[in-house]
């Protein structure tokens, strides 16, 4: 079984102990993403949308950084501390996934950290 840590200072460095994403027999599995933007190391915002943008935008930092794209993920699971902005979501990702959408759960949860609004975890195939 192969497996490769992958690491980009493009995307929030993790916060734990963990990887931002293993590559393993043709497949990208990811940490979740919060919406840190790297270059300041913190949550710039509280509107909903913007932070789905920035989780996106982080996964997309790391899926280049393990060689796949937005385009090769086939399930995305998101974490939200309210399903009340479930329509602010689809909005979004319509935007990004406009075509060939990614399988996708979507669960509330009570809390995420850093009070993030809103995380997003990935399984892609490599290119």
């Amino acid at each position: 079984m192969s497996r490769k840590v992958i690491s980009t200072k493009n995307a929030p460095k993790a916060v734990g102990p963990y990887s931002q994403a293993i590559v393993s027999n043709g497949f990208v599995f990811t940490a979740g993403q919060i919406p840190i933007n790297p270059a300041s190391g913190k949550i710039e915002t509280t509107d909903f949308k913007a932070q789905v943008r920035q989780d996106l935008e982080n996964l997309s930092q790391v899926m280049e950084a393990a060689g796949s794209s937005m385009q090769n993920i086939v399930k995305l699971t998101v974490f939200m501390t309210d399903l009340a902005e479930f329509s602010k979501l689809n909005d979004v990702f319509m935007e990004i996934f406009p075509d060939n959408q990614p399988a996708r759960s979507a669960v509330q949860v009570s809390r995420l950290p850093l009070d993030a609004l809103v995380e997003i975890e990935a399984v892609a195939t490599l290119e």
